[in-house]
């Protein structure tokens, strides 16, 4: 049986329900010379709108948030501390800013080293992950358990936003 490829209508949906739906899903990355590089997502983030201090987007439309208000699909790539390049996919309505970070895969803990491993670049920002013949996300049928947990590194996003549970983690003890 040939794994699915996620369409439209999978992203167009609020991130907080897209985040955890991702998890289990397989990231692929095809290079130019034709190797597959892939790595079932183990865990995302979500982040949510303009009043989400957590958010890109906290500070309205800038150069910086602006994929965030695409139409949903769009790969959101940007650089982290000058140092890795992190990838979100952006959901919900256009102009409605929100997406999912990608945090770990299987083998690639974090979503710097998952990224790096992908070979993921800022060549990828602004495309659309829909019918994208270079990066795509397959579902192959299996189901995974998941919990939830606050997100990670945003400590300057104040108490409320830091407590959000809207961190998505594969339960241990599973085999990806």
């Amino acid at each position: 049986m040939q794994n699915r490829i996620l369409d439209a209508e999978f992203f167009d949906r609020d991130c907080l329900v897209v985040a955890p739906d991702l998890i289990g899903k397989i990231l692929v990355h095809t290079l130019p010379d034709g190797t597959e590089l892939r790595e079932r997502i183990t865990e995302t983030e979500a982040y949510r709108g303009e009043e989400d201090k957590a958010c890109h987007a906290s500070k309205g439309r800038t150069g910086r948030s602006e994929m965030l208000y695409r139409e949903s699909g769009t790969i959101y790539v940007y650089l982290c501390y000058g140092v890795n390049y992190l990838m979100n996919i952006v959901t919900g309505e256009k102009d409605h800013p929100q997406g999912v970070l990608f945090r770990a895969g299987a083998v690639h803990n974090g979503p710097g080293r998952l990224t790096k491993y992908l070979q993921i670049t800022k060549a990828l920002n602004g495309q659309c992950i829909v019918k994208n013949p270079e990066i795509r996300i397959e579902d192959d049928g299996r189901f995974f358990t998941w919990h939830t947990e606050t997100r990670v590194g945003i400590d300057y996003a104040g108490e409320i936003w830091k407590q959000k549970p809207w961190r998505w983690v594969m339960d241990e003890n599973q085999n990806p």
